[in-house]
């Protein structure tokens, strides 16, 4: 699985903790947010939430790990966007939960409210949960079957309220969409020549050279 880890500005100095809770899982891990303080442009929840859900529809993560401060923020902006399917995880059991019954394919953390004292060990514990089940596999047994329904439900829905991907890169203002593809490595991941959505691409690479 390829796993996107993106830190906003006020959890970059988690990021660490976060990255070490994930090693030795044996999934490609893609460190894409804020990975100290002070890096430029600074990144918010507003901005980590768009990136997340580019990085989920360009299909250059199978799931993101976010957060920040107290998981609110992020989980809201990442929300807004299609195909992003978000939990807000404060322990161990809401992971395994989230993955059992939502399937999701995104997270948002509490990164500063409540992460004190061994808070590095919630993190490992967490993950532990996350990877340790078939996402969707239903809870209990018996309501397997009408979970899945709902997810797929949930799915189709996403698709009619939201504007084709294309279009949402398009009308953004710049101060959303422009620091995201300034941040160093972000262009990389995004990879726009590859992109196999040809108005996608065209669009993110109108984007970059003249802004709006």
């Amino acid at each position: 699985m390829k796993i996107a880890v993106i830190n906003e500005t006020s959890a970059a100095d988690k990021n660490s903790a976060i990255m070490a809770a994930l090693d030795g899982r044996g999934h490609t891990i893609i460190n894409a947010g804020m990975t100290e303080s002070g890096v430029k442009p600074e990144l918010s929840y507003i901005h980590t939430g768009l990136l997340s859900a580019i990085l989920l529809n360009l299909r250059r993560a199978d799931f993101v790990v976010g957060g920040c401060g107290t998981g609110q923020g992020y989980l809201n902006s990442a929300m807004q966007y299609p195909g992003v399917f978000c939990g807000h995880i404060l322990n161990s059991l809401d992971a395994w939960l989230f993955t059992q019954i939502n399937g999701g394919n995104c997270i948002s953390l509490a990164l500063n409210q409540g992460f004190g004292w061994a808070g590095d060990v919630n993190l490992r514990f967490i993950f532990d949960r996350i990877f340790s089940v078939e996402r969707g596999g239903g809870y209990p047994a018996h309501r397997a079957e009408p979970q899945r329904t709902s997810r797929v439900t949930l799915e189709k829905i996403s698709d009619l309220v939201h504007q084709p991907f294309a279009k949402i890169i398009d009308d953004l203002p710049d101060d959303i969409l422009l620091p995201v593809l300034a941040y160093p490595g972000i262009l990389e991941i995004i990879d726009i020549e590859t992109i196999t959505d040809t108005n996608l691409k065209e669009t993110f690479l109108r984007r970059l050279a003249k802004p709006e």
